[in-house]
């Protein structure tokens, strides 16, 4: 089986948080945690130093090989940095 999975910690969110399924909007500083299972990825993100995660907006997508669900966190990252975060590409507002 094959997988991969990134933490990025102290990301902290722009205006209009970021967009998660069950808690709506998350402010502050998150931790964003990206799990990839070989065919797709699976984003998260918590409040940092706390234990409940949160399913992003989006989330999971259709990926194809590792290097793009590494990317993907990235763009992630970004994204929840610049605010009103969803996963890129996944269509969702």
């Amino acid at each position: 089986m094959v997988w991969a999975s990134w933490t990025t910690t102290g990301v902290f969110a722009g205006h209009g948080g970021a967009h998660t399924k069950e808690a709506g909007i998350v402010s502050g500083d998150l931790t964003v945690h990206t799990t990839w299972d070989g065919r797709q990825a699976d984003v998260t993100v918590q409040y940092s130093g706390t234990s409940q995660w949160f399913t992003l907006s989006g989330s999971p997508v259709p990926c194809a090989s590792e290097r793009d669900s590494r990317q993907l966190h990235q763009g992630v990252v970004e994204a929840v940095r610049a605010g009103g975060a969803t996963v890129p590409g996944s269509g969702q507002p």
